[in-house]
């Protein structure tokens, strides 16, 4: 390299915000493609139920926890499990999109790794409600639990499984309650350097316990889930990839 010239060092350049309204749309579009998903899995109540019987068995064959010792705490107090039943029918959805909205504006690098690995999650969630239909617990006789939202309220499903034509019941495998609170924990560990920002992670733990407690999902609806996001965080280029542009070369004088 000829004297008095050296490279500048490769810089890196952080992608720019995308178009809000171009976000907007493709967010409710995918919204909207999973809601219809779900909408036509209704229905194989059968197959939901044997599946729920399958479910029971493996979780006693790895040796995990009842769910009844969750709902069990949750019904010693009234309060506490109308609160866990509201948890379960208010946060889900306004938290992931305040955890998307707070990205967009103040790290769109990691907005964008975490809307497409959302994305990719619920898609293989939605594969496997389309696969494999599954009663929840509240439903599943064999698990002796209650449906603690219609008896204590308050309640997202508003009729029976079978004439239920807004939402799919039997669509409990995985648990995305389970799977979108993870990812808005890891997301907010990644994009923040407070002291205290492992404790995004108490969201996804109380998540768990919610949805188990009321009896909406089993213990492997979150493993399954869990499995299905690391699966999609291996997939997406993480937020620390940098985009490298040419090296320029740059004069020295002396």
């Amino acid at each position: 390299m000829p004297a008095g010239i050296r490279p500048a060092g490769p810089e890196t350049t952080a992608p720019p915000r995308p178009p809000l309204v171009r976000e907007l749309l493709l967010v409710t579009a995918l919204f909207l493609v999973y809601k219809l998903g779900r909408r036509l899995a209704n229905g194989h109540e059968a197959r939901a139920f044997d599946n729920a019987d399958r479910v029971w068995h493996v979780e006693r064959a790895l040796h995990l926890p009842g769910e009844g010792w969750v709902q069990r705490l949750l019904l010693h107090d009234g309060t506490v499990v109308h609160l866990a039943n509201t948890y379960y029918a208010a946060v889900h959805f306004p938290a992931t999109v305040a955890f998307l909205g707070w990205l967009y504006w103040r790290r769109p690098t990691h907005y964008l790794w975490s809307r497409r690995a959302l994305a990719l999650l619920t898609a293989a969630a939605l594969a496997l409600h389309l696969l494999v239909p599954l009663a929840p617990p509240r439903m599943f006789a064999g698990a002796g639990l209650i449906d603690t939202a219609r008896v204590y309220g308050p309640s997202v499903y508003g009729a029976a499984p079978e004439t239920d034509t807004m939402a799919n019941q039997f669509a409990a495998m995985p648990s995305l309650h389970v799977g979108w609170a993870l990812m808005v924990a890891i997301g907010l560990i990644t994009a923040t350097r407070g002291r205290w920002r492992l404790l995004w992670l108490l969201h996804p733990l109380l998540t768990l316990l919610v949805v188990v407690g009321t009896a909406n999902h089993y213990w492997l609806d979150a493993l399954v889930v869990a499995v299905l996001l690391g699966g999609a965080l291996l997939v997406v280029r993480a937020p620390g990839a940098e985009v490298r542009r040419p090296v320029p070369m740059r004069v020295v004088l002396r």
